[in-house]
């Protein structure tokens, strides 16, 4: 914002809100200016002392603390015990090992970020005592373990976000928090001495207003099968828009029943992005194809799927990825030209057929068994006298990337005439850099010479 515009912000707020660096300026300001404050940032520095005027701030509304200080713990302690009239508490990427019990007292706290607080070990149970939390975030706090056994209590909490935390599995009860509008990440557990405290993949059943990103994790590690999955109901989630479905990768006894449980992990048709990772099937769902409005799809480190489905005829994906499957041929089904058989033209009539109509950025990374790309003249049927095929492949291309995909021999006619590409990357392949490479005088170098941007 403009100048004038921030400072006239500033002294129309300057009864409610005060941002105070004491390390320098002193608390002699925090003094002076925190009765009468609703809303404070306060910046210490790990040698400063907390400031106990700041107990004076009955009215304090909402509190962010700044601080390296290792003894956060402690203040807080009375901080709780004076400040029960806090909204919001931001204690984010502090230093902070343990969470007082006292923080139970705050029964008005709307919102509780803990975000990156890297040191913190456990929530206690008090903490499910805040009858009108909203917001709880953990993100990054890798040495917390595990959350409140009795989270179900939080019946208006809208957002959990407890992704790249330590948390190994969601308590059970969540399924009474029916307000739940955010849960990045739902971890099956593993089993073991967690298993009697873990929730089951049924508890989602009920969480139907959860929206935005979800990742499932560790599918097929615990004893969570078919039915639950099912149970789930991931395709009544209409606010859901993107999903990630991580497999276990060390479990190896179950991986032959991952094609029936992913096939009951339906998400909503409105999906966006799609990632599917350590899959160990070997065919991806039938629901794939009736994701229409797909524009992200990842296939990461499905080892054992040797054929793909025909991703082209998705008409909406403009980013994919496929790393590291078992696939050898790139060929019309994968497009989904392939000649129909059943299909019907009238004489005189244009088939128009496009795969990919809006793909911008393709990835593709360790196919280390795929050995050929199919060129155009090998996809449809032979045309006749009276018919004519336009054929529309990959039209808005702009970024390739292909990497350790050492058998494959050459890349395909569409692309290399792409009339929109502009990136070409490929890195360990030696058969395309013979081919192509500008210093090793590849025999098809002027194939793709007018691309702007070449890294081989």
């Amino acid at each position: 914002m403009h100048d004038i515009v921030h400072d006239f912000a500033q002294y129309m707020t300057k009864n409610e809100c005060l941002t105070v660096d004491v390390t320098t300026l002193g608390e002699a300001t925090v003094e002076t200016s925190i009765e009468r404050v609703r809303h404070l940032s306060i910046m210490l520095s790990d040698e400063t002392s907390f400031p106990v005027s700041l107990h004076k701030a009955k009215g304090l509304r909402s509190l962010l603390i700044n601080t390296g200080n290792p003894w956060l713990g402690v203040a807080l302690l009375d901080v709780f015990k004076q400040l029960t009239c806090i909204r919001s508490l931001n204690l984010s990427m502090s230093p902070i090992k343990d969470i007082p019990n006292e923080v139970g007292k705050l029964i008005h706290l709307r919102h509780l970020n803990l975000a990156f607080c890297g040191e913190l070990r456990f929530l206690p149970e008090t903490t499910c005592d805040l009858c009108n939390l909203q917001s709880l975030d953990v993100t990054g706090c890798d040495s917390l373990k595990e959350l409140p056994k009795a989270i179900g209590k939080l019946v208006k909490l809208r957002h959990l976000r407890i992704d790249d935390s330590g948390a190994d599995f969601i308590p059970k009860g969540i399924e009474r928090i029916t307000c739940l509008r955010t849960l990045d990440v739902f971890t099956v557990c593993g089993g073991g001495e967690n298993e009697s405290k873990a929730a089951n993949l049924r508890e989602l059943k009920n969480l139907n207003h959860i929206g935005g990103s979800l990742s499932i994790r560790n599918l097929g590690g615990g004893k969570e099968d078919a039915s639950d999955a099912a149970e789930a109901q991931l395709k009544n989630k209409k606010r859901l828009l993107r999903l990630v479905l991580y497999f276990a990768e060390e479990n190896t006894e179950l991986r032959a029943n991952e094609d029936s449980l992913i096939e009951a992990l339906q998400p909503p048709s409105d999906l966006e992005d799609l990632t599917i990772a350590s899959y160990g099937g070997l065919d991806l769902p039938n629901w794939m194809m009736t994701l229409t409005r797909l524009q992200v799809l990842r296939l990461d480190y499905c080892e054992n799927m040797e054929v793909l489905p025909p991703l082209g005829r998705l008409p909406n994906l403009e980013g994919l990825g496929l790393t590291s499957l078992k696939v050898r041929r790139l060929d019309a089904g994968f497009l989904g030209i392939e000649k129909d058989e059943n299909a019907s033209i009238n004489e005189g009539e244009i088939a128009r057929v496009t795969a990919f109509p809006k793909l911008k950025k393709l990835w593709i990374w360790n196919l280390e068994e795929v050995e050929e790309w199919e060129g155009i003249e090998r996809r449809v049927g032979e045309e006749d006298a009276n018919t004519t095929s336009i054929i529309s492949i990959m039209p808005q291309l702009r970024d390739l990337r292909i990497e350790n995909c050492p058998l494959l021999r050459a890349l395909p006619d569409y692309v290399l005439a792409a009339p929109a590409l502009q990136e070409l990357g490929i890195s360990r392949c030696p058969n395309l850099r013979k081919r192509y490479g500008k210093e090793e005088m590849g025999e098809d170098w002027q194939k793709i010479s007018h691309i702007p941007k070449i890294s081989i």
